[in-house]
């Protein structure tokens, strides 16, 4: 019996000695795959692309950057790109600081979302010609640089047609950022809609100066109603002006989303932004080497990128109707906007019959059309 237990001790430390030396096995072999899987993972972070964008206003003005950042959202949902961005940015020496700290990241394409960032963006792109960049809303571009925009006078002139069918003072107020072309053709266009809807109505402007400011931007609006306006339009990136219109009992026309939830008994519709489709094609024109550098980019509704937001209850059935053939049209690819005649404030024909805006004076316009009350300064 006693031979048998220690038999039975030793064949146990046996076994223990061979699952010892097995785990000892196993140890090194487990590290080096983790080692291995971890070494794989930073090779995949390090490979990632890029993408960044820089935005003037906070991604929570439920206006211009936050049309901007959902086609950002558009491009993470790819599952393959990285994206990054900074907002409320200053134009001038602050955004070209953020923009060269993107580029010394190894960000492979940058995105920078407003007019003052023009200047800064092609001085770091000259000094990062690896990195492609693109700039919305400018002129000018150089090989690893594009400049990119939408026709949003299209939306614009279909949201006047809105205004000018809706309004009974016949006085239409207007919000406006800065007297850049960009914004005179919208405020244009716009005017162009309403008159078409009714000969009879004004469109007036007042200049805030600014991209964001909600305070100024709502009393700018409150010195439109002061006057007689009855709906109230804006290329500002807030909704106070659609919040001031509601306050006072009359309609308002939003600008870059759908603002209708600010406003709802005011809200007409708005001219919107869908950024993400040209979001989307560039960062896979970039990865995939077919981008190319030195080109102006201006998409129209044809490719989504402008439209309307849904009606308000409040706009009446054969307005709809009026407004979606025209909509219809512009798709087709029929410019029917800034198609001649069209005056301009003082009366004369800028635009003759038969003829229409090329795009180059679209890009540098700086006069109003016929039926705008006020500068261009």
């Amino acid at each position: 019996m006693k031979q048998f237990t220690r038999f039975f001790i030793a064949a146990l430390a046996c076994t223990a000695m061979l699952m010892s030396l097995f785990a000892c096995g196993e140890a090194p072999k487990k590290a080096d795959e983790k080692a291995e899987k971890n070494a794989a993972e930073k090779k995949e972070d390090a490979k990632k692309f890029k993408a960044g964008f820089v935005y003037v206003s906070p991604v929570g003005d439920a206006g211009y950057s936050y049309a901007h950042d959902m086609g950002r959202q558009a491009v993470q949902d790819l599952g393959w790109v990285e994206t990054s961005f900074v907002e409320s940015v200053a134009e001038g020496a602050d955004s070209e600081r953020v923009i060269r700290n993107m580029a010394r990241k190894g960000f492979d394409v940058i995105f920078t979302t407003s007019f003052g960032y023009m200047d800064p963006t092609l001085k770091v792109a000259e000094e990062f010609p690896n990195v492609k960049f693109m700039h919305c809303s400018g002129f000018k571009k150089s090989a690893n640089m594009d400049n990119y925009f939408g026709r949003m006078y299209q939306a614009r002139y279909l949201t006047g047609l809105v205004a000018g069918a809706m309004t009974k003072s016949n006085i239409i107020g207007y919000v406006a950022a800065f007297p850049i072309p960009e914004v005179i053709r919208g405020i244009n266009a716009f005017t162009l809609g309403v008159r078409e809807a009714n000969p009879k109505a004004e469109v007036r402007v007042v200049w805030t100066k600014t991209w964001y400011d909600p305070a100024l931007e709502k009393d700018a609006a409150i010195s439109l109603l002061d006057v007689g306006a009855d709906i109230i339009a804006q290329h500002q990136d807030s909704p106070g002006p659609q919040e001031a219109a509601q306050e006072r009992g009359v309609y308002s026309i939003g600008y870059n989303s759908d603002m209708a939830s600010f406003a709802p008994k005011a809200h007409l519709t708005a001219a919107i932004w869908n950024w993400g489709s040209l979001y989307v094609e560039t960062v896979k024109e970039v990865r995939d080497g077919t981008w190319k550098g030195d080109q102006a980019i201006w998409w129209g509704m044809d490719k989504g990128i402008v439209d309307l937001a849904p009606y308000g209850d409040m706009v009446p059935e054969d307005v709809r109707k009026m407004v979606d053939a025209k909509k219809a049209e512009i798709k087709s690819g029929k410019d029917i906007v800034f198609a001649g005649p069209i005056k301009n404030q003082k009366g004369e024909v800028a635009i003759p019959e038969g003829q229409s805006a090329s795009d180059e004076q679209l890009l540098g316009m700086t006069w109003f059309v016929e039926g705008v009350v006020g500068t261009t300064e």
